[in-house]
């Protein structure tokens, strides 16, 4: 959700280009669900947060490039509006790529 508030905040009222505001908001939304995913969906805080951070931040940046491509595609040739393409993209990735890689790898 900070992830949308913030793109449209900065597309709509600062006037960004929507792949920024898009970045911008995936940056946001990254920092609050490492929060949320180390303390409360995953479970572990017990563990160091050095090298949960370092995977995290390596799943986060494949998941910005593959985010900002998707965007980029579905609002250029698709021709969608920027809002719907980011939560296309977002939930099919939150699926495929994110959720399953964090399981797996980030907070094993």
């Amino acid at each position: 959700m900070a992830d949308y508030c913030c793109t449209l905040l900065a597309v709509e009222v600062f006037g960004c280009w929507y792949l920024l505001g898009s970045t911008c908001g995936t940056i946001t939304g990254g920092l609050l669900n490492f929060s949320l995913g180390r303390s409360w969906v995953f479970r572990s805080v017990p563990y160091p947060v050095g090298a949960q951070l370092f995977r995290y931040l390596l799943v986060c940046s494949g998941y910005l490039v593959l985010a900002t491509s998707g965007i980029f595609l579905f609002t250029h040739f698709l021709h969608l509006n920027y809002l719907v393409s980011k939560i296309t993209v977002t939930l099919m990735l939150a699926v495929s790529y994110s959720y399953p890689l964090q399981k797996a790898f980030v907070f094993k």
